[in-house]
Parts: C-alpha cells; sequence; structure tokens
C-alpha cells in the first residue's frame, strides 16, 4: 500500500521472525499488519541493533511513540535483537476517483465535505477536519466552496484577507493555523452577498479551485454547500475528488437529507470515505449524564446502511461554536480536549480511508448538463 520502497537486510533466521511480530502489529485504521499493509520500508541489523523503517500512507504523527514503544517490545523478546532504532515517514500517493478529469497541480488529494441541509455542523467539521490534518503532520489547503454562505474566513480568523494576483492569472491564498485557505468571502465586502443562478456559482469554485496558486498539498478539503445541485455536479466533473465525507446530526430530517448526499456520490462514483454525526449528544458538564436532544444511532444505522465507516460522532457542546466563532477551532484552541482527540481520530480514519481506496480502479464519468 505504501509507495515507499524496501529494503531488507536481514539473514533468512532473523528476518522471518522480525515480519512475524511485524505482521502480528495490526494497524488500527488500515485493519492490517505492517507487513501486509506495505508499511515496512527498511530492516537492517548491526550487531544486537535492529534498524526499522516505517512509511505510513495517512498522517498519524501524535500515534507515532505508541507504534515504536510496542514495536520495540516486540522485537525484543528475540535473542539477537537488544535495541530497536525506529524511523516513521508520512507519504500521501496522488489518488483521485475520477479518471478522466487531470490532476490539480501541487494537490495530492481532495476530500469533499458535504452534508444534504444546513445547519448540520458541516464548515465546523471540514475546519477542524482539516486542522486535525495539519497537526497529525500533513500539508494542507481548505477551499470554503459554499458560494452563498462562505464562512471559513471567520472560522479561521483571517476576514481581512484578500487575494492578490502578481502576475495577471493566479491568486493568492490565506494561511491560518498552518493550513492554506481560500474563499469566495475574501473577495465579497462585509455583508455582501453572492447572488448568482447556479451555473454562475459553479463556475465560480472552479475558478477558486484551478486559479489559486496553492502550495505542495497532501489534502485539499473542500467544504461544500448544502444539498446536491449544480456546485456539486460541477465537483464531481471538473475537480479529481479523491473521496467525500457526509456531515448528518442524529434527527430524522438530518439523515433523510444526507442519504440524498451519500446517494449522489455514489452516482458518480466518488468513494464516501465515512458519516461524521454532530450533536450526537449533550454531556451534562456538573454531572456527566448523557442526553440525545436530536435523537440517536442515526449516524450509525446510516454508515450500517450503507457500507461506510462512522468517523465519528461528536457532542453538542458550546465552545465548538465559539471556537470557531473566534477565528480559532477547537483543534488548535483547545488541543488536548477530548473533542480535539475527535476530531484527530476522524482526521486519521479519513487518511486511511483514502490509503485503501487507492487499490480501485478510477472512474471515468460524464454527466450531460440538463441532467
Amino acid at each position: 500500500m505504501s509507495s515507499a520502497s524496501q529494503h531488507y537486510r536481514l539473514n533468512d533466521d532473523l528476518l522471518g521472525p522480525v515480519l512475524a511480530i511485524l505482521d502480528d502489529f495490526q494497524d488500527p485504521y488500515l485493519a492490517k499488519g505492517l507487513v501486509s499493509a506495505g508499511l515496512v520500508t527498511k530492516l537492517d541489523i548491526e550487531g544486537t541493533r535492529l534498524q526499522l523503517g516505517l512509511c505510513y500512507p495517512y498522517p498519524c504523527q501524535s500515534q507515532y511513540r505508541d507504534t515504536v514503544m510496542a514495536v520495540t517490545k516486540r522485537l525484543a523478546t528475540l535473542d539477537a535483537i537488544e535495541e530497536v532504532e525506529c524511523e516513521i515517514d508520512f507519504q500521501v500517493a496522488a489518488v483521485s476517483a475520477i479518471a478522466n478529469v487531470d490532476p490539480l497541480p501541487n494537490i495530492k488529494q481532495v476530500i469533499a465535505v458535504a452534508s444534504g441541509k444546513g445547519g448540520v455542523g458541516k464548515s465546523t467539521t471540514s475546519v477542524n477536519l482539516a486542522l486535525a490534518l495539519a497537526s497529525e503532520g500533513a500539508r494542507v489547503g481548505i477551499l470554503d466552496a459554499d458560494i452563498y454562505g462562505p464562512s471559513i474566513p471567520i472560522m479561521l480568523g483571517v476576514t481581512d484577507f484578500k487575494p492578490v494576483s502578481p502576475d495577471g492569472k493566479m491568486m493568492t491564498a490565506a494561511t491560518a493555523h498552518g493550513i492554506t485557505a481560500q474563499s469566495i468571502g475574501f473577495m465579497l465586502n462585509d455583508e455582501e452577498a453572492a447572488v448568482w443562478r447556479g451555473p454562475m456559482a459553479a463556475g465560480a469554485l472552479a475558478q477558486l479551485i484551478n486559479e489559486t496558486s496553492w502550495p505542495e498539498l497532501d489534502y485539499l478539503v473542500i467544504d461544500m454547500p448544502p444539498g446536491t445541485g449544480d456546485i456539486q455536479l460541477t465537483l464531481s466533473q471538473k475537480v479529481p475528488v479523491s473521496g467525500a465525507v457526509v456531515v448528518t446530526t442524529p434527527q430524522d430530517i438530518a439523515l433523510a437529507d444526507a442519504k440524498k448526499g451519500v446517494n449522489m456520490f455514489q452516482k458518480v462514483h466518488i468513494p464516501v470515505l465515512g458519516i461524521v454525526e454532530n450533536m450526537s449528544f449533550h454531556q451534562c458538564s456538573e454531572c456527566g449524564h448523557k442526553e440525545h436532544p436530536f435523537g440517536q444511532q442515526g449516524g450509525a444505522k446510516m454508515a450500517e446502511r450503507y457500507n461506510v465507516p462512522l468517523l465519528g460522532e461528536l457532542p453538542l457542546q458550546l465552545n465548538i461554536r465559539e471556537d470557531v466563532d473566534k477565528g480559532a477551532p477547537t483543534v488548535v484552541s483547545d488541543s488536548d480536549s477530548h473533542v480535539a482527540n475527535i476530531y484527530r481520530d476522524i482526521a486519521r480514519k479519513v487518511g486511511a480511508q483514502l490509503a485503501l481506496v487507492q487499490a480501485q480502479p478510477a472512474v471515468s464519468i460524464s454527466i450531460s448538463d440538463d441532467e
């Protein structure tokens, strides 16, 4: 699965036992052993010191220390090994689900974050997912594709940014909290509305993507507008999307619309990487009691129905909203919190799911304009 080259220099008597131990160690996000998943890139030995190299196809640097400790402990059971020196790297392959769309310059993978209806926390999920991927070691950008209601400038605290075009062809993007951001909101004055028909909005999205001077990125997260209209179809026709994340709440009306989003992506052969359920529960800060004001298990049942992962369940919590309103989302403003850890877990799952779909062939699709 990993695209990194392999270098093994152990004698046959030692190689077999070492590979067996490494493959017995299951990666929790790929559900495979380290060898079966193609993560082992180097095995060398100097005296009794084993040199081990691992290269992950998804960002997970917060897990490196635990992995090294667990693997070292297991390898130390072999008499020939007294010390383990482990180097861990991360390398993302270029992945597109759409074969007849050219890749975007400098961008390896594109993640669409969508919902069937508004008000379910899609933009909050998008920005925290982007920041969580970055905190795990990836180079990340975010595109605010909600042409009619751009919110990423506020959520990232860069409302004063205005793109410029030094060469008259490409626009600059903002930088906030270590990620790159572009939004139609940067080009509108305060309280100014983008009053466009569907094709105009879809054209604006294509322009934002193709005429932004993106740096080298492992992931571009696209915060989609709600619904399944022109902008979504433009995305599937003209952007090399790698996979989609669908956001919902547990209530029936949100689930009904989220199912339409899943069906849309399946129709255009874009893999659904999983479901994120927002506002899953409210936990009393005094006694810890959990309540489910919008219902229970909706996201889990939806994920089971469509045979996709439930990526995470996020609580209905005041500070999540307050953090984005202040321009410092929870992943950066309260990085050690339980909520930030949920977002990082979602990020690792999304990255791993993208790695797992690499082996699947991209699909050529064509959608007529009147469809």
